[in-house]
């Protein structure tokens, strides 16, 4: 009888218990966070240069990625260091995407394994490539996504502006690489380039530094023959 009686407050205990699991598994459920959320919990908003959350965007991901880490890192302005001098960039807010993206590698380190790799006096000074080994593990490793494009009509490529590189093949709605950019050092501008690449900000200060990297001598591949690598760092 008392084996009897043991056995019903067990069974009667195990229903509670279910019971109690349920009320907490619906409350859980409630505050379960949006999509949004969990790559906003995902990403760490610090001051150092290297995150541990980089490892969540993907090419599948990339725009709620951006989204949110623009959220949480609101800084505009970059600085280049380069063995010719400095530049200082500041990058626009209404292309959103593109400041957040720019921001993120820069926090990264991805530009600091890159230098500029094409130059053409009075037209253009290109960055974010390079022959380091780092540099396309990193590419590999965030799986070359792209930005989608953010065309503002009163962003025009004058002198001084940054736009974003491209693949004009296979990209009709003309999304932008994450990784190369690239200034316009003609003074009478590049305006034929308004409406095919994202202008997504301008230098602020060192414009006789992209000149002095503008007439470098390059090769027949417009590549430096001395190379001008990038030290960047977000100014906060």
């Amino acid at each position: 009888m008392r084996f009897l009686n043991l056995y019903i407050v067990i069974i009667l205990f195990t229903i509670n218990s279910g019971c109690k699991n349920d009320t907490n598994k619906k409350e859980i459920e409630k505050q379960a966070p949006t999509k949004e959320k969990i790559i906003e919990l995902n990403i760490k908003e610090t001051k150092e240069p290297i995150i541990k959350a980089f490892d969540t965007i993907t090419s599948k991901n990339a725009i709620d990625f951006l989204i949110a880490y623009g959220k949480r890192n609101k800084a505009n302005k970059v600085l280049f260091k380069t063995r010719l001098g400095n530049l200082t960039i500041r990058l626009y807010d209404d292309t959103p995407l593109h400041r957040a993206n720019f921001i993120f590698l820069t926090k990264a380190g991805y530009f600091n394994t890159t230098c500029f790799h094409r130059v053409v006096s009075n037209f253009i000074v290109q960055g974010g490539n390079s022959e380091n080994s780092n540099t396309l593990r990193i590419r590999n490793k965030y799986q070359n996504y792209t930005v989608p494009r953010e065309f503002r009509k009163h962003r025009k490529h004058k002198y001084g502006a940054m736009a974003a590189a491209r693949d004009w093949e296979n990209n009709l709605s003309k999304k932008s690489t994450p990784f190369e950019f690239y200034f316009i050092q003609s003074k009478q501008g590049a305006f034929h380039l308004d409406g095919e690449h994202t202008v997504f900000g301008e230098i602020i200060s060192g414009f006789n530094v992209l000149d002095k990297i503008a007439n470098l001598k390059a090769g027949r591949d417009e590549w430096p023959l001395e190379d001008v690598f990038i030290d960047a760092k977000v100014i906060e």
